[in-house]
């Protein structure tokens, strides 16, 4: 059983959280209707949404200076307004690794809004982490998942990787 309640509930990272809500709908609209048309989404949301990833990544390494350095990612993507939003914990940010706790997900939060199922769940936030992983290949990294909210975990652990560190 999903356990995801946000503890802060300040009005503008709730009005925040509802933009993310809204984009997760989005996502999960368009992989239903797909479905309807007898299309399965894993063949083709991942790969759309990691392209997204690839493109996300080159725009904040440019906003970064250009380099891969992971501090550059965190300063970025993961700015104070993104961690209140995420009630993130940055456990470890260097060169080579960023490793993050998130506490809270608006995304599983929208599905949970639509009634899914814990699995129907799980695999949107596979698809969804797609965009992550392409973000960490911008910067020279893989994505470890050691732990998801979606998979019934208490948190989400997030884990950039150098992948020669």
């Amino acid at each position: 059983m999903i356990k995801n309640e946000p503890k802060i509930k300040f009005p503008l990272i709730v009005a925040i959280r509802e933009q993310l809500e809204h984009r997760a709908l989005w996502m999960y609209l368009l992989c239903d209707e797909a479905a309807k048309k007898g299309l399965d989404a894993g063949e083709y949301a991942p790969e759309a949404i990691h392209r997204c990833g690839i493109y996300q990544g080159g725009n904040l390494r440019k906003k970064a200076g250009g380099g891969e350095s992971l501090r550059g990612l965190k300063k970025t993507l993961f700015s104070k307004f993104a961690q209140w939003v995420f009630e993130m914990d940055i456990k470890r940010c260097d060169d080579d690794h960023l490793d993050i706790d998130f506490n809270y997900c608006p995304l599983v939060k929208a599905w949970q809004k639509q009634g899914l199922s814990d699995e129907e769940i799980s695999k949107l936030c596979d698809y969804a982490m797609c965009g992550d992983r392409g973000i960490a290949e911008s910067f020279g990294c893989h994505l470890d998942l050691p732990a998801t909210i979606a998979r019934g975990d208490d948190i989400c652990m997030i884990r950039f990787v150098r992948k020669d560190g």
